[in-house]
């Protein structure tokens, strides 16, 4: 079958969108128990082995709460429910993405995935080998520490907090006030319970799984499109389809992490047409021949190297490279 152009592969993935409502709550409360079960342990058992596993699940449980979060935001599930909205907008500030700056960002993200100018709104910023040539020694330390991998792994403060919430409060206190909420909620939720069941208690049961949570999640959204095969294109040559097809990676994983990341690794198929529910993601790359072929990474221990040391784009060897 001859691939088809972008307005015809878009068309193609609508076939996919349709929501199943009862399935979408049912997601939406497993996962809800899960994070609570988790919760309960690390607060309850007195044996910290049991107390660090419950907090890794509980936080890996909390990337996929994000995932339904993100796809409601997106209007791909759950579209018009005032309980999911209210049940999820706490959720989002729990989280430091509060939703008000969250959609503006990541629609954004969306609607440039792929090009140089405006790629550090909403995602990780990229600019070419040329561009770091001219840049001045203040501006290559605030890239290299935005892309460090100790910002992605210790991502709860300074991408969530710092630069989900604060940055945005530069902006507008009014217009972004819900990120001060989420900071105030995120800082009261810390003192109580320090102040009621010591550190030890505070660690296991809330910042342990946030930490857990905006580690995993900021790594899998620096290496969706930061990966070995990635293309970037020419402003005149680029186009939504080749962004999301040639942009966006598809990682590969096993039934496990897949649960927990809420198939969020089938990023391609997402970047097409965001209005897929996550659930429906594989089968929408097996029936659609021009999803078969994405750029790949896994969260093997050499694929995620390889992720992390792609710094800059060289347009004249087509191609991420660390930096000089």
């Amino acid at each position: 079958m001859a691939s088809r152009d972008g307005k015809a592969l878009i068309e193609a993935s609508k076939d996919f969108t349709g929501e199943n409502l009862a399935r979408s709550w049912a997601h939406l409360i497993v996962v809800t128990l899960v994070i609570a079960g988790t919760t309960a342990v690390a607060a309850a058992s007195s044996f910290w082995p049991v107390r660090l596993l419950a907090a890794i699940v509980g936080g890996l449980s909390i990337v996929r709460m994000f995932i339904i979060y993100h796809d409601f935001m997106h209007g791909a599930l759950l579209r018009g429910s005032r309980a999911a909205k209210a049940v999820l907008s706490v959720y989002g500030m729990l989280v430091l993405a509060p939703p008000r700056v969250w959609k503006e960002t990541h629609n954004y993200h969306h609607a440039h995935t792929a090009q140089i100018i405006g790629s550090h709104i909403g995602s990780f910023p990229v600019v070419t080998t040329e561009m770091w040539k001219k840049m001045s020694g203040r501006d290559r330390l605030k890239y290299r520490v935005v892309r460090n991998p100790l910002t992605i792994l210790l991502g709860y403060v300074p991408i969530f907090m710092v630069g989900m919430c604060v940055n945005s409060l530069k902006k507008s206190v009014t217009r972004y006030w819900d990120s001060a909420v989420a900071l105030l909620m995120n800082w009261a939720i810390t003192f109580v319970l320090v102040w009621q069941f010591g550190f030890t208690m505070a660690f296991f049961t809330f910042l342990l799984p946030l930490m857990v949570a905006t580690a995993t999640g900021g790594y899998l959204f620096y290496a969706q499109h930061n990966f070995p095969s990635m293309a970037l294109q020419p402003r005149q040559q680029w186009t939504f389809t080749r962004a999301a097809l040639e942009s966006s990676s598809y990682m590969a994983m096993g039934p496990v992490m897949r649960w927990f990341t809420g198939n969020i690794g089938y990023h391609h198929v997402h970047h097409l047409n965001s209005q897929i529910p996550f659930y429906r993601p594989p089968e929408t790359m097996a029936a659609i021949d021009e999803l078969q072929q994405p750029g790949v990474t896994s969260l093997k221990p050499w694929d995620i190297w390889q992720c992390l040391t792609l710094k800059l784009w060289d347009p004249q060897k087509r191609q991420m490279v660390g930096y000089p």
